[in-house]
């Protein structure tokens, strides 16, 4: 069985690529093709109520691959100059059930959450976006804004954290990698977001924080922070004023705060939801109509993406 390490991961799998890889994969989801079963979410029982285990396992076809991503996350690990998403992605043959790879969980997710949130950006975002806000200076941070920059001529990139400091050193690095681009920490979050042609979310936060007032006209909103019923980051009002697309109806209607809590308040309804990126991939739904509306993209994270990335990494190195 083949080990497959953080750093080789980074490697294989470009964010160009990441991005095709994800096309082909929401494509093949739409169609049947490829299957997912519910996430598995278990909080530890520590007494902390925020560390989580998970189990997210898909299957590819008969003549690909299956398994799982089993992975955890524990928010406190930033402050230990630890990643808080640790894990790894279990590959087995389809035709014969062996096991073929071990491959690290991390760098994929870092990857594909933000070459996911890529892609929709791709279909939902102005043509012409030029300033990208980014709320969060996790992990995610520099994923995502290597993948914005595949699909949009960012030039100005606002970054906003309550973390001052973290804000800055993150800044700090990525000037380094593009000098090009003009990096401004932001001294709070409507100077964040005001007249902002992209927001993305990439906070843990238990309650939502993103005003529906703070945020222009034509602006294009990811959502990928955080994936259960009861954690948000986008305010109900928000929620009603955008125009809302998911990675995937069933797993959004179970684990989106950002969707189950204005639904729950009567709010939205399900039929608010305009469409899935695999609806969009496959031109069943029409992305942007035009540069005025607020365009929504909220993620979970599914399964089938870690497959698919897994699959594909794992085929360059067989």
């Amino acid at each position: 069985m083949k080990q497959v390490s953080y750093d080789e991961v980074i490697e294989q799998l470009s964010f160009k690529e990441s991005i095709q890889v994800m096309k082909d994969c929401f494509n093949d989801h739409e169609n049947g093709t490829i299957a997912q079963r519910e996430r598995m979410v278990e909080i530890l029982p520590d007494g902390k109520d925020k560390n989580v285990f998970a189990l997210m396992p898909a299957y590819l076809g008969e003549k690909r691959y299956f398994g799982a991503k089993i992975i955890t996350a524990f928010p406190d690990n930033h402050s230990l100059n630890l990643p808080s998403h640790v894990g790894e992605v279990m590959l087995f043959d389809s035709q014969n059930g062996l096991p073929v790879a071990l491959i690290n969980a991390n760098a994929i997710t870092w990857i594909r959450t933000a070459a996911v949130s890529a892609l929709a950006t791709n279909f939902l975002a102005k043509e012409d976006s030029s300033i990208l806000t980014l709320l969060g200076t996790g992990q995610q941070a520099s994923s995502h804004l290597e993948a914005i920059l595949c699909v949009r001529p960012i030039k100005v990139v606002r970054v906003y954290d309550l973390n001052q400091k973290a804000a800055a050193a993150f800044i700090e690095r990525m000037q380094a990698n593009h000098p090009e681009l003009e990096f401004i920490n932001s001294n709070n979050l409507r100077e964040a977001v005001e007249h902002s042609d992209i927001v993305c979310t990439l906070t843990p936060s238990k309650e939502a924080f993103l005003e529906a007032d703070f945020i222009s006209a034509g602006t294009h909103i990811n959502a990928i922070g955080t994936f259960t019923p009861t954690t948000r980051e986008l305010k109900s009002e928000l929620m009603v004023k955008g125009k809302v697309y998911i990675d995937d109806y069933e797993a959004a209607l179970k684990e989106s705060g950002d969707l189950l809590i204005p639904i729950a308040e009567g709010l939205m309804k399900e039929e608010n939801i305009v469409g899935s990126l695999g609806e969009l991939v496959t031109d069943k739904v029409a992305g942007r109509a035009n540069i005025e509306e607020i365009t929504i993209f909220d993620a979970v994270g599914l399964a089938v993406e870690d497959l698919c990335c897994a699959e594909y990494i794992y085929k360059k190195l067989k």
